[in-house]
């Protein structure tokens, strides 16, 4: 009777793209954890900074890792980094990736003629073909590598070249606007903390009073 029911894959599925409580209340959720983290602010802002560039490259799957990895190297948050990958959602990868891959494609004078169905596409196609060339190396089969080298030409590095520039924008902009927000945010829970001890110390020495004049 204590037993949770798993969770269907379709359920998962749904849920990406769509969380409990809709992407308000996650990206509420988000908010005030980070709000919350016990670092310094300049700390913090340099982790949303780093989430916040990761999700303009194309390492998917891999975006906590290199956000965690880039907060590190930077002396961020990087909790906080993790917490910023949620600017990386459905709701906004297809703007993303039609920035990047169109600014890409012209700074390497390639044709745009990828959009989010074809990234979508591509992407599940590389998976599938790296996946059978490695089993390749085992068996009996031969391993063709074409459609990898054409997706990491026409895919992958437009990607990648047109995320830089967008996503170092963007990050500039997470940490200048997090910043005086999160100190701002931090000076006033210092004070209200503040108040609540003073207030229960003012409580104490009262009993202690109460106490005194009643013996």
């Amino acid at each position: 009777m204590f037993k949770r029911n798993p969770r269907s894959y379709g359920r998962i599925v749904l849920e990406f793209f769509y969380p409990r409580g809709g992407w308000y209340r996650a990206a509420q959720y988000v908010v005030h954890r980070i709000r919350r983290l016990p670092d310094p602010a300049h700390r913090i802002s340099r982790g949303i900074a780093a989430g916040v560039f990761v999700c303009f490259t194309p390492f998917f799957g891999m975006h906590f890792v290199l956000a965690a990895l880039i907060a590190w190297l930077i002396r961020g948050n990087i909790l906080a980094a993790l917490l910023a990958t949620f600017v990386g959602n459905p709701l906004t990868f297809p703007l993303i990736a039609e920035i990047s891959l169109s600014l890409g494609s012209r700074i390497l004078d390639l044709p745009h003629d990828m959009h989010l169905p074809q990234v979508i596409e591509a992407f599940g196609q590389a998976s599938s073909e790296l996946w059978r060339n490695l089993l390749a190396i085992f068996t009996s089969d031969t391993t063709d590598w074409h459609g990898l080298h054409r997706f990491l030409k026409r895919v992958m590095l437009p990607y990648l070249v047109g995320g830089l520039g967008p996503g170092l924008i963007a990050a500039t902009v997470a940490y200048f606007l997090s910043t005086p927000l999160i100190t701002a945010y931090q000076k006033a829970r210092i004070k209200r903390l503040r108040k609540r001890y003073e207030k229960r110390l003012a409580e104490r020495a009262a009993r202690a009073d109460a106490d005194d004049e009643a013996r």
